[in-house]
């Protein structure tokens, strides 16, 4: 796993400065977050930065994002920098705990992709009257953030919405599709359902709609048996599910309702995902290169806690809610099908041949010329 991480942050590295990005100003036009505040001590390679991530359902937190972090914050410190963890598991509360135990250690700096974006808000003021900066990983956190990285989200919508539209072609007036969207406290399903909905309004009838508590499965897998329960199995054409994990819960209802061969969308490129992509039950992934994603909040956090600027790696700026001109890198996404398997994942180390095409895949993957 490390060595493909490795191969994973060198394949982005050389694309990680012609990222096209969302501007809304100047990174010089923000507040404090980007400066080296000339009353700070610059701190030097020792120090301690808190990394707070929000699930452990979703499998690129663990396998992809923590440890690309820790390899990044590693050798930008000369291997004297420390990652301290800590994962809420999809609980907003527990995430307010986890700042305030890191506030209490005297972390230098913070990551945090926020299990809810307003709840976090608090605990994010409470940082920065600590002298703690704080970069919103990610999600879009309220509060007086410092820097803030993600993918850009309303592209990842409407990219989904693009591949759905594409998969249907003259199907998309023959029946109805169903929206699984996220979960409402997350600002990026919003942004995602905003995308999605750019695209499909006017070009297709929206049956059912939802927003998925907790982003779980299961809570897809219970929406997607009442959508077929109120809008009938033969009046389905495809479904917009906002990510993979949905997918999986979508697509089991499906099954047992004796649906079968309409387009169903994702998002993260998780490995059941790819093999479903392989298989066809799933249509679609959106492939988010999380070396680059992480390389940057690496960057970011490690510079903030050495008091210097941003100027370099942030060129751009959002506003949140709360918080004005924060500076910002959002990164590009790709569409994943059966088509472009080996040109992302697997060309960029994030899986080989071999586990996407193990056991029962293997037979599918020939079929589409892949193992």
């Amino acid at each position: 796993m490390n060595t493909r991480m490795r191969r994973a942050a060198v394949a982005v590295a050389a694309t990680a400065m012609a990222v096209s990005l969302a501007a809304c100003g100047s990174a010089k036009e923000s507040g404090d977050g980007d400066k080296s505040s000339d009353s700070a001590a610059k701190k030097g390679d020792a120090i301690k930065v808190g990394l707070l991530l929000p699930e452990n359902q979703t499998a690129r937190y663990e396998k992809f994002d923590k440890p690309l972090i820790e390899k990044k914050v590693k050798e930008l410190t000369n291997n004297k920098g420390k990652v301290v963890y800590a994962n809420a598991k999809q609980d907003a509360s527990l995430q307010n705990q986890q700042v305030d135990t890191m506030v209490t250690n005297k972390v230098d700096v913070l990551i945090v992709d926020a299990v809810d974006s307003k709840a976090i808000a608090g605990s994010v003021k409470k940082a920065k009257e600590a002298g703690i900066k704080v970069v919103a990983y990610d999600r879009l956190a309220e509060g007086p953030i410092d820097a803030y990285t993600s993918f850009d989200n309303v592209t990842v919508g409407k990219t989904q919405g693009e591949a759905l539209l594409e998969a249907l072609g003259d199907k998309a007036k023959d029946g109805q599709i169903v929206m699984m969207n996220g979960s409402a406290t997350d600002p990026n399903a919003k942004q995602f359902k905003d995308g999605a909905h750019s695209v499909l309004d006017g070009k297709v009838k929206i049956g059912r709609e939802y927003d998925t508590k907790e982003w779980k499965p299961e809570n897809a897998n219970a929406n997607m048996e009442g959508a077929i329960s109120a809008l009938g199995k033969d009046k389905i054409v495809g479904v917009y599910s906002a990510n993979d994990g949905m997918a999986g819960g979508i697509i089991t209802a499906l099954k047992a309702a004796g649906i079968d061969d309409i387009p169903v969308t994702g998002q993260d490129a998780e490995l059941n995902g790819v093999q479903r992509i392989v298989t066809g039950e799933q249509y679609m992934s959106v492939y988010k290169p999380y070396p680059q994603e992480a390389d940057v909040a690496a960057e970011m956090a490690v510079a903030l806690a050495q008091g210097k600027s941003l100027d370099s790696i942030a060129k751009d700026t959002v506003d949140s809610p709360t918080t004005k001109g924060v500076p910002s890198v959002l990164v590009p996404v790709v569409s994943l099908t059966q088509d472009n398997i080996k040109d992302t994942v697997v060309k960029d180390g994030i899986y080989t041949i071999d586990e996407i095409c193990g056991g029962k895949y293997k037979s599918a993957c020939d079929k589409i010329k892949l193992s």
